[in-house]
């Protein structure tokens, strides 16, 4: 008898972690988690290692592997603010953009996101509680030793930061006035702070000219796309910039205004498959593309002295490349190599510095300075592998298989060192991106490095509707057509093993979020693929989802699924929601679920968890009380991610 299933009949309590400084209260979550539910709620965890270089390797290695992310260069371009997890909650840390000691700025405040202030005395940060994704802002000296809260954390005030202006305000957007609709604010370091644009649904403003007196304002139009206007702050009017049929995105790269605040910088899909670099133009109203390319121009950055370069990432198959361009000599830059992977970048100072964040499949989070004309880049931080040997993580391969009606699908085969073909194929696990449009990227993976490292193949699929492979990709799951992508799934299992890349006798499927449904769905559509399924707060039922979901997915959801106070779409879902053919779910099913969840409620979960186990399929549940919408905390991640691989291994019958 496993461990898991040793645990699965007792129900294990544990205190709620203090919340952050400033944010009282144990708001998250909708209807709160069923108590009388059999569940298993996380205990302390011990950070067992095993002996470095051990084989087989303890998976909380894999999962204490981490380093940089975000980073963010200092207005003067002298140092680096980034966010890093090395005692089971993110914190700012900074690091000399010349080389140096990184220091830690902030403790036990689970930071989400961060920005530096424009005078670069100070960083401003948010913080929710718990992963209910209702922050407060404040505002911490870039030395650490002072902090001011700016606008405390209050229950239904979901918060997307938007941009600086150079006076120091800055524009935000916010459900304050109702809850359910984001509205955009200006405020001021002090914490003031004004309403002056009413939107409805999902309208936020991520960037504003230098002199504060125009924001960029997106309109979200499904999760892949949006409408353009700019907001003339003083006045609070909203002019319409683009607003593409069918839909596209505006917001694929960022917005970089010129310091005169003539036009800024962005990447669009509007009027093509992938993500071209524009300028608009503030006095004619215009957009003009500026470069394109058979992939998603990302990550564009305006710096130096009067804006001389502009730079950005180039995406192929979630792979980064990066792109310098002297806008002075209209001419391209030579580039230092790189680490391969995911990149993020930031550039500031004079002489101008570029800070790339690089994060890949053996790189778990490294900061690169660039100089422009310089051939070599300095690597100022480095993120720890945990005493991982380098050598034995697997570089993910890209596969590319006709679905049965033509569509062409991708995904991500990390397959095990000297693994066989054919009769000799490993076992695999399916690891099913959130979203829908989401992506899955050769970034670090510690689960799946541990997987592979174990003898198991992971795929990471990239079914119709993820982003990244075309607009019209991204669209191809709409509405009536999400079964289409489910049957992706299948048809994937099935082709690669044909090629006898993996062993589809013995594979398992598992995703959070929409993955958590996609494996609900599939286990229940097609129930003799998959041995064996993980579902992380998946959604069970799309009518009771769609109608408690948080004010940011409420916007998207209306194009993605439908406006479920349709009958017609009621009617669907009704249909076709997984919790409707659950009786058909014949394998078993690890289902997990934080309670403070303010996107898929808890009870998604439960109703799942409760339909498989009258019908006597196996069902354990993992319920954590204080996280919401996935796991940030280390002892979580170290109790959850072990019962998950070993019921995974269990379940595929995988011995060590």
């Amino acid at each position: 008898m496993t461990m898991l299933r040793s645990l699965a009949a007792l129900l294990l309590t544990t205190a709620l972690v203090p919340p952050a400084h400033g944010q009282e209260g144990a708001y998250g979550g909708v209807t709160g988690p069923d108590r009388t539910l059999e569940a298993i709620e996380p205990e302390d965890e011990p950070v067992t290692t095993g002996l470095a270089g051990e084989i087989p390797t303890d998976i909380a290695r894999y999962l204490l592997a981490g380093g940089a992310r975000g980073a963010q260069l200092s207005p003067d371009g002298q140092m680096v603010a980034f966010t890093r997890d090395i005692t089971g909650q993110a914190e700012i840390w900074t690091v000399p953009a010349a080389g140096g000691q990184p220091r830690q700025v902030t403790f036990r405040t689970g930071v989400d996101s961060l920005r530096w202030t424009p005078d670069g005395t100070g960083l401003l940060y948010s913080a929710d509680r718990n992963g209910n994704e209702q922050p407060g802002y404040f505002i911490i000296s870039a030395d650490g030793t002072k902090e001011t809260s700016i606008l405390p954390a209050a229950k239904g005030d979901f918060r997307i930061f938007g941009d600086f202006a150079r006076d120091g305000s800055f524009i935000y957007s916010s459900t304050a006035r109702n809850g359910n609709d984001f509205d955009i604010y200006r405020a001021t370091p002090s914490g003031e702070s004004r309403l002056i644009y009413e939107g409805r649904f999902a309208f936020s403003a991520p960037a504003v000219s230098p002199d504060g007196r125009t924001a960029v304002v997106t309109e979200a139009v499904g999760e892949d796309a949006d409408n353009l206007y700019l907001l003339d702050v003083a006045s609070g009017k909203l002019t319409l910039v683009s607003q593409p049929q069918p839909r596209a995105s505006h917001s694929l790269g960022g917005y970089a205004w010129e310091t005169d605040g003539a036009g800024f910088y962005f990447s669009s899909n509007a009027g093509r498959e992938f993500g071209a670099l524009m300028r608009h133009d503030l006095n004619s109203g215009r957009s003009e593309v500026v470069r394109e390319a058979q992939g998603n121009i990302g990550n564009v950055r305006l710096c130096g002295p009067h804006g001389r370069y502009l730079a950005w990432t180039m995406e192929t198959d979630g792979f980064s490349a990066l792109n310098l361009w002297d806008r002075t000599g209209n001419v391209m830059l030579p580039v230092p190599k790189l680490p391969e992977g995911v990149y993020s970048l930031d550039c500031e100072g004079d002489p101008v510095r570029l800070a790339v964040n690089v994060n890949g499949w053996n790189t778990p989070g490294d900061i690169w300075v660039v100089e422009p004309g310089k051939t070599e880049a300095r690597q100022v931080f480095a993120g720890s592998l945990a005493g991982l040997d380098p050598q034995r993580l697997v570089r993910p391969q890209v596969v590319r298989y006709p679905a049965r009606d033509g569509v062409m699908l991708q995904g991500l085969l990390y397959r095990p060192e000297n693994a066989g073909m054919g009769e000799n194929a490993p076992p695999v696990v399916f690891m099913v991106h959130g979203g829908p449009s989401g992506q899955s990227v050769p970034g670090f993976n510690p689960v799946a490095q541990y997987h592979v490292n174990r003898g198991v193949a992971v795929f990471e699929p990239n079914v119709r509707g993820s982003v990244g492979l075309g607009r019209s990709y991204s669209a191809l799951d709409d509405r009536e057509k999400r079964l289409d992508s489910v049957r992706d799934l299948v048809d994937l299992l099935a082709a690669l093993d044909k090629d006898g890349l993996i062993d589809a006798d013995r594979a398992a499927v598992a995703g959070g979020s929409y993955g958590g449904y996609m494996v609900n769905a599939v286990l229940a559509a097609y129930p003799e693929a998959f041995k064996a399924g993980v579902s992380l707060y998946g959604v069970a039922d799309w009518i009771t989802g769609l109608e408690v979901a948080s004010p940011a997915l409420k916007a998207s959801d209306r194009i993605e699924y439908g406006d479920i106070s349709d009958p017609r779409w009621r009617a669907f879902y009704q249909e076709n929601s997984p919790i409707r053919q659950a009786d058909r779910i014949a394998v078993p099913v690890l289902y997990s679920h934080g309670v403070m969840d303010p996107r898929i409620d808890i009870a998604e979960s439960e109703t799942m968890v409760r339909a498989l186990r009258e019908r006597g399929i196996e069902a354990p549940f993992i319920r954590i009380p204080d996280e919401g919408h996935g796991w940030r905390k280390l002892s979580n991640r170290l109790f959850y991610y072990r019962r998950q691989a070993e019921f995974i291994e269990d379940q595929l019958g995988v011995l060590q």
